[in-house]
C-alpha cells in the first residue's frame, strides 16, 4: 500500500498472503447477490439480505456449521440490513422504499412506510434517553429518518445534501456519506441535528463508510481503491487523520483500481479492521501501526459485504457481482456465496 498523507507512521507493509482452506461454505440460498451481512450483538446468528427480496438467518456452531432458521421475505431488492442490540429484532431496507421489521424468535413480520425513495441503509441506534429501539434508515430521497417501533410513521426526519449511500453507527456517533461527496455526522444526544458536514478526502464516490466501535471516528473507503481514517472531534489531540491506497493490481506498469465495497472493525480488538474489494480479495489491517496484517488470495467475484461475528471468531463475507463493470459483466454463471473465515490468531498480531 501507498499512503499519500504524511503521516508520523511508516507505511511498511506486510505481504503475508492466507490460506483459504479453512473457509466455511453458509448454504448456498440466495438467488441474487448478498448486499449485506449482520451478526446479532446477542447470538451467533447471522443475517444476510439479497438482491433477490429475501433476508435469511442462520445459526452458526463454534465450528461454522450454519443452518437456516428464518427468513423475511420482502420480494423486492434489499440493500441493508440490521439486528436490533438485543438480538431479538431484524430491520431491513431496500428498493421498496419500506422499512421491514422481523422478530426473531417469533418470526413476526412488520412493515412500516415513510421514504419517497429506496432504502439504502438501516441501523439500531443508541439515541440517550429513549427506552425504546430507535432505527435511523438513509435514503436516496436523501433523508436520514428515525423510527421508534411503537408508532407506524417516522417520529422525525433530517434533510441531508443529496441522496443517501452509506451510513453507519457506534456509540453516539451516526455518520452518513452522500451523492455529493459530502459526509454529515450526527450526535445521537441530538439526532435531529447534523452536527458537521464536511467534504470527502477523496473526490471519486463514497462506497463505504463505517463507524470506530468507539464512535470517536469513522472510515471512510471510496470506487478509486482508497481508504480514509478522519476523527470525529477536530480538537482530539490523538485523533486519526490519514489515508492510504489498497486492492490494486499492478502488471506491466498498468494499474488496475478496484472499489473498497466494505470495511468492518474488529469487535474485540479494535485496532484491527479489514477491507472488503471489488476485486474479490479481503485484506486485514492494523490501523494503530498502519500496515496491512495478511491478505487473502481472490475468492471469486467481488465481495459485496463482510461483518464479524460479536466475539470476533468469524468473519462472514458476501462473494457476488457489485456492478461495478457494469451490466454487460452480469451473467447467470457469477457465483453468489456467503462464507465464513475463521479469524486466526496470525490474522490480529502485530507485524
Amino acid at each position: 500500500m501507498a499512503y499519500y498523507r504524511k503521516t508520523s507512521s511508516s507505511s511498511i507493509s506486510s505481504n503475508v498472503v492466507g490460506d483459504l482452506s479453512t473457509e466455511v461454505a453458509v448454504p448456498a440460498d440466495a438467488l441474487d447477490t448478498i448486499s449485506s451481512v449482520s451478526w446479532s450483538p446477542a447470538s451467533d446468528h447471522l443475517a444476510a439480505a439479497s438482491w433477490d427480496g429475501n433476508v435469511r438467518i442462520y445459526n452458526v456452531t463454534t465450528t461454522g456449521v450454519a443452518t437456516g432458521v428464518a427468513m423475511l421475505a420482502v420480494n423486492s431488492p434489499i440493500f441493508d440490513c440490521d439486528w436490533a442490540k438485543d438480538g431479538t429484532i431484524v430491520a431491513a431496507g431496500g428498493a421498496d422504499k419500506r422499512l421491514h421489521l422481523l422478530e426473531a424468535n417469533s418470526t413476526q413480520t412488520m412493515v412500516l412506510s415513510g421514504h419517497d425513495a429506496p432504502i439504502r441503509n438501516v441501523r439500531f441506534v443508541d439515541v440517550p434517553g429513549q427506552n425504546a429501539p430507535i432505527i435511523a434508515t438513509g435514503s436516496w430521497d436523501k433523508t436520514v429518518k428515525y423510527w421508534d417501533l411503537r408508532q407506524q410513521n417516522p417520529i422525525a426526519s433530517v434533510e441531508c445534501s443529496e441522496r443517501v449511500y452509506s451510513m453507519d453507527s457506534k456509540a453516539d456517533l451516526l455518520v452518513v456519506a452522500t451523492a455529493d461527496l459530502k459526509i454529515h455526522l450526527f450526535d445521537l444526544k441530538n439526532p435531529t441535528t447534523i452536527s458537521r458536514t464536511m467534504p470527502s478526502p477523496f473526490k471519486y464516490q463514497t462506497k463505504v463508510v463505517t463507524a470506530f466501535p468507539d464512535g470517536k471516528a469513522y472510515a471512510i473507503g471510496n470506487i478509486d481503491g482508497r481508504v480514509g481514517m478522519e476523527a470525529v472531534d477536530e480538537k482530539d489531540p490523538d485523533k486519526v487523520h490519514f489515508a492510504f491506497r489498497c486492492h490494486r493490481d499492478t502488471q506491466n506498469r498498468v494499474s488496475k483500481v478496484f472499489a473498497i465495497n466494505d470495511i468492518s472493525f474488529h469487535p474485540k480488538n479494535h485496532g484491527v479492521f479489514t477491507t472488503g474489494g471489488s476485486d474479490g480479495i479481503y485484506q486485514f489491517w492494523d490501523r494503530v501501526l498502519r500496515t496491512r496484517q495478511k491478505h487473502y488470495p481472490k475468492v471469486g467475484e467481488a465481495i459485496t459485504s463482510t461483518a464479524f461475528s460479536r466475539d470476533g471468531n468469524f468473519f462472514a463475507y458476501a462473494v457476488g457481482y457489485d456492478w461495478s463493470r457494469g451490466c454487460h459483466a452480469n451473467n447467470p454463471e457469477v457465483e453468489t456465496k456467503l462464507m465464513l473465515h475463521p479469524v486466526a490468531e496470525d490474522d490480529l498480531k502485530k507485524r
